[in-house]
């Protein structure tokens, strides 16, 4: 870990959708960089970086970018991949010297119902912050609430 010495903070989210789409068309939705550009994000962000190698120990690296062009770039580190079963991986937002800022895990499930849909469970936790990433955690369940809905839109559309 780089940059200013890192808090524990308690908190974690959970969001659970159902999508009429199979499993394994939405795992692809978070293991494919072009289909994962297309909804990771809240609304209004584009991203100029996507990169995975998806397998466990492979990094991730994806840098966002906000309407009034400033850059949120993160990283990360897959930790267990369980084809279209589940997705362990952890997120570190950085700054532009990649000091870490905010660390977190984020474990998703998808889950076979109603013959071909899928019950995908996300469950997020933060395990270490910097101070000035408090405005950040204030924006991780709306963040991921618009991440989610898009990945719903792009999964209809499919």
């Amino acid at each position: 870990m780089t940059g200013a010495p890192m808090s524990k903070l308690e908190g974690d989210l959970a969001i659970v959708r159902v999508f009429d789409a199979p499993p394994t068309l939405v795992f692809k939705a978070w293991t494919d960089p072009k289909m994962l550009t297309r909804w990771w994000g809240p609304r209004m962000v584009t991203h100029s970086t996507c990169e995975m190698d998806v397998r466990v120990g492979g990094n991730l690296r994806i840098v966002m970018h906000g309407p009034n062009g400033a850059k949120y770039p993160m990283k990360g580190v897959f930790k267990e991949i369980v084809a279209p079963e589940r997705l362990v991986f952890t997120s570190i937002a950085v700054d532009e010297k990649e000091n870490h800022l905010l660390e977190g895990e984020t474990r998703v499930t998808f889950e076979e119902v109603d013959g071909g849909k899928t019950k995908m469970t996300l469950y997020t936790k933060v395990v270490g912050k910097v101070p000035q990433a408090e405005f950040m955690i204030g924006g991780m369940k709306q963040g991921w609430t618009e991440s989610i809905d898009k990945l719903g839109e792009l999964l209809a559309q499919s």
